[in-house]
């Protein structure tokens, strides 16, 4: 069929269903996948996905040795209900051997997947993030039981997340690895630090969980010998109350709001910076569950400082500073130490390119995703 161009005779037929893959830098997992040996990639993404932030429209931006099939989807931007009316046309078209469902156990599109792949006698696997023990109210509850009782393997994006599938009845087998890595290629760090302006970032949503106001009111009573910058990477609700909060802090003049950019101008962004910090806060229905930019930041040879929320810790390891979350004047005593001692955050810097190569890179995710693969065909 014209839509699977890649359509040939390797042993391991996967369809993927992923919202999360209109990033096009995320792609590069696919492109590793699809280089392992015997497997056709088929990987099916909506034309956008809508969130807080607004409408994030499909990037194809690496899509060598697999298909990257668009296709619609029913009520874009609701988590929960939204789904793909022409699922089941495509699973039919392609007869995978796994269906991989990028997805939340108890959302529509992940019950939708499950049914279609029951039908066709797919084996299936489903990906999530939950590190929070959270009861959904019926019609969710059934979904996610329904998938639990027939999913063949689980991925789990953090540790807390596997707890979390074993509390709620899961019995099968399951695998810690991270949605996506980096392509050292591509987040790699600059030839030469430069500048004297003390450069620190924030890359995500501007939400009230992701604790910006914190780094606000951090920075704000800065003391350092250099210059500093803040640059806001992202957008979000909270945009407007932060910037009238810079301005009563009398700081908006050094503060920049750079709004939602294309993930491919990402890396360059990166290693604009001095130090990245993400200030997340744990809440009742959320903690950080994983922190991808960090280890972006760390393959760019950016110093990262963390508060303690989730898996934050987990990430960064002994590669960068950790502060408990919501603390405005150890985050300031963290960014002080950085830009003061320019030997800490070079070795931070080292410290994080290592750590991302050893762990975090595309490369290794698709390796261990394709294992999985494996294990579910010779289960």
């Amino acid at each position: 069929p014209p839509e699977f161009a890649h359509r040939g005779r390797k042993l391991l037929r996967v369809l993927m269903i992923s919202k999360a893959c209109v990033v096009g830098i995320y792609q590069t997992k696919l492109e590793e996948l699809a280089r392992r040996p015997g497997v056709e990639l088929a990987v099916v993404v909506p034309p956008s996905w809508r969130d807080e932030r607004g409408a994030l429209v499909l990037e194809r931006a690496h899509t060598t040795g697999y298909d990257l099939i668009e296709t619609p989807i029913a009520f874009n931007g609701h988590f929960h209900l939204h789904f793909y009316p022409q699922l089941g046309k495509l699973l039919r078209r392609f007869q995978p051997h796994i269906l991989h469902i990028d997805e939340e156990p108890y959302n529509l599109a992940a019950f939708q997947a499950m049914r279609l792949a029951q039908r066709l006698g797919a084996r299936t696997l489903f990906f999530t993030w939950q590190n929070l023990h959270r009861r959904y109210p019926p019609p969710f509850s059934w979904m996610e039981s329904y998938n639990l009782r027939r999913a063949d393997y689980v991925l789990a994006g953090n540790k807390e997340a596997e707890a979390v599938m074993r509390a709620k009845g899961y019995a099968g087998p399951v695998a810690a690895i991270p949605q996506f890595g980096v392509d050292p290629d591509v987040f790699a760090p600059r030839s030469a630090q430069g500048g004297a302006t003390f450069i620190i970032g924030y890359v995500g949503r501007l939400v009230e969980a992701k604790g910006v106001e914190t780094l606000l009111r951090a920075v704000a009573g800065l003391r350092i010998e250099s210059e500093w910058r803040l640059h806001l990477i992202g957008s979000g609700p909270l945009e407007e109350h932060l910037r009238r909060l810079a301005s009563e802090l009398g700081v908006s003049g050094r503060v920049r709001f750079e709004g939602q950019l294309p993930s491919t101008e990402m890396p360059a962004r990166l290693r604009a910076l001095n130090t990245l910090v993400l200030p997340s806060l744990t809440r009742s229905n959320w903690k950080e569950q994983f922190g991808r930019v960090l280890i972006e930041a760390m393959a760019c040879g950016v110093a990262v400082i963390g508060s303690d929320s989730g898996e934050i810790p987990h990430v960064i390891g002994d590669a960068g500073l950790i502060f408990p979350e919501g603390n405005v004047e150890a985050l300031r005593d963290q960014l002080v130490q950085l830009a003061d001692n320019d030997n800490l955050r070079a070795e931070l810097a080292a410290r994080g390119r290592a750590r991302v190569l050893a762990r975090y890179t595309q490369a290794r995710i698709a390796e261990a995703t394709y294992s999985v693969y494996r294990q579910i065909l010779t289960a």
